[in-house]
C-alpha cells in the first residue's frame, strides 16, 4: 500500500533522511520507532507533502506521490494526525471532526464516516460542543486521531500519538489505534518509547539520524546496537 523506496531529504543543507525504505501493507500496522530527533515526523512530512526529498520514491497504492500537493495526498486516502494534534481551536470538537468530510467526499456518506470516528472515542461525544481551545492534551490527541479517520482513509499516519499524555488516558488512545486497526485501516505510527509499541503491530522499523537500522517483529530480539538506540543509552 505504501512504499517508501531510498528516500533522502536535506533541509537547509542538512541530510535529514538517508535512503530510508519502508513498507506498510493494506491493514497492517508497522512501527517507525527512534528517538526525539531522529527523523520520525520528517518521515511523514515528507510522505504528506509538507516537505520535498532529494531523491527516492514515495508510492501509495503504486502511484507516486512525491511532489503532489498534501491535499491532494489527503484525497488519495491518507489521514494524518500530527505530533501536536493541531485541533482548531476556534471549532468545535464536532466541527474538528467534520471538517474532513467537507473536504474529501470519500466512498461512505459523511454521517457514516463521523458516527464511526466517534466510536472509536465514545467519550467525544459528549464533548462535541465543546471548543478546541478547552481541551486537555489528551482529549485533543483523540479529535486529531477521530479528524484524521474522518477522512475515510485507506492508511493513518499516526506521529506518536501517546507522547505526552497522562498514564490514565494511554489506554483509551491505545485501544483506539487497536480499533482502527481492526476496521481494516492500515497505520503507521512514530513512536519514540519501544513500551508503547502494541504487541499486534505487524512490523517495527527502528530509525537513528535519518537511516533505518533495523527491521523486525515486536517481541523480536533487538540486536544490542539497536536496543541501546531506542532505550537512549547509546
Amino acid at each position: 500500500m505504501l512504499a517508501l523506496e531510498s528516500l533522502t531529504l536535506d533541509i537547509q543543507n542538512s541530510r535529514i533522511l538517508r535512503n530510508v525504505s519502508l513498507r506498510v501493507g493494506a491493514g497492517e500496522l508497522v512501527c517507525l520507532v527512534g528517538r526525539n530527533g531522529a527523523g520520525k515526523t520528517t518521515t511523514f512530512r515528507a510522505i504528506m507533502g509538507y516537505v520535498a526529498s532529494v531523491s527516492g520514491k514515495i508510492l501509495f497504492r503504486d502511484e507516486a506521490i512525491g511532489g503532489l500537493a498534501t491535499h491532494r495526498i489527503a484525497q488519495r486516502g491518507i489521514g494524518y494526525s500530527p505530533e501536536d494534534s493541531q485541533v482548531f481551536a476556534d471549532l468545535t470538537v464536532a466541527e474538528n471532526i467534520e471538517l474532513p468530510t467537507w473536504t474529501r467526499p470519500g466512498k461512505r456518506e459523511a454521517k457514516d464516516r463521523i458516527d464511526a470516528a466517534y466510536e472509536i472515542f465514545p467519550k467525544l461525544r459528549q464533548y462535541a460542543a465543546r471548543g478546541g481551545a478547552q481541551l486537555s492534551g489528551g482529549e485533543r490527541k483523540m479529535v486529531s486521531i477521530a479528524r484524521a479517520l474522518a477522512l475515510d482513509p485507506e492508511l493513518l499516519l499516526l506521529d506518536e500519538p501517546f507522547e505526552g499524555l497522562s498514564p490514565a488516558i494511554i489506554p483509551s488512545i491505545a485501544e483506539g489505534i487497536a480499533s482502527i486497526r481492526r476496521r481494516g485501516h492500515a497505520v503507521l505510527m512514530a513512536e519514540s518509547n519501544i513500551h508503547h509499541i502494541p504487541e499486534h503491530a505487524d512490523k517495527v522499523y527502528v530509525i537513528e539520524r535519518g537511516e533505518i537500522i533495523h527491521e523486525g517483529k515486536p517481541g523480536d530480539d533487538y540486536p544490542p546496537e539497536v536496543m541501546k538506540v531506542i532505550t537512549g543509552s547509546a
